[in-house]
């Protein structure tokens, strides 16, 4: 399981708008990379939308900001579309990425089990190397926090 200290994996995923991102086109950058369960969700929303209207304090930083879920690329559409979201979503289909991040977990609710992502956040130098990360992560006040590191991060 990846945690601090350890290197981004190599990968390549699809985005929103058939693009793509791999860990190779982002080195030299400082990257948050959070996992999320699902489109168009409410915590999902929330989280997504927080990370959009802080966009312009991580781009300050010159870090990028990457969503990744399970979901495929026309639904990335249609929930950046709704909602405007200003950064990549990666759909990791398989879901290669969420079980080397460990983010890929039994869950339960409303007394139901199933397997799914955990809310997850990782903070990435620009070497590619993991320098902090959040899981089981509570939304409220969340993305403060990620932009604290951030700054503290670039010096």
């Amino acid at each position: 399981m990846i945690d601090i200290g350890d290197k981004l994996p190599d990968f390549t995923l699809a985005t929103d708008g058939g693009g793509s991102v791999s860990a190779s086109g982002l080195k030299g950058k400082i990257v948050v990379l959070y996992f999320y369960p699902k489109d168009d969700t409410p915590g999902c929303t929330k989280e997504a939308c927080a990370f959009r209207d802080n966009l312009p304090d991580f781009s300050k930083l010159d870090c990028v900001v990457l969503g990744v879920s399970r979901d495929d690329g026309a639904s990335h559409d249609a929930f950046k579309s709704k909602f405007s979201l200003n950064f990549p979503l990666l759909s990791d289909a398989d879901g290669k990425l969420c079980e080397a991040f460990g983010v890929w977990k039994l869950r339960s609710m409303y007394g139901k089990e199933f397997m799914g992502v955990e809310r997850s956040t990782f903070l990435i130098d620009g070497t590619g190397t993991v320098r902090k990360s959040w899981r089981k992560v509570n939304v409220d006040g969340h993305i403060d926090e990620v932009l604290k590191e951030v700054q503290a991060l670039k010096g």
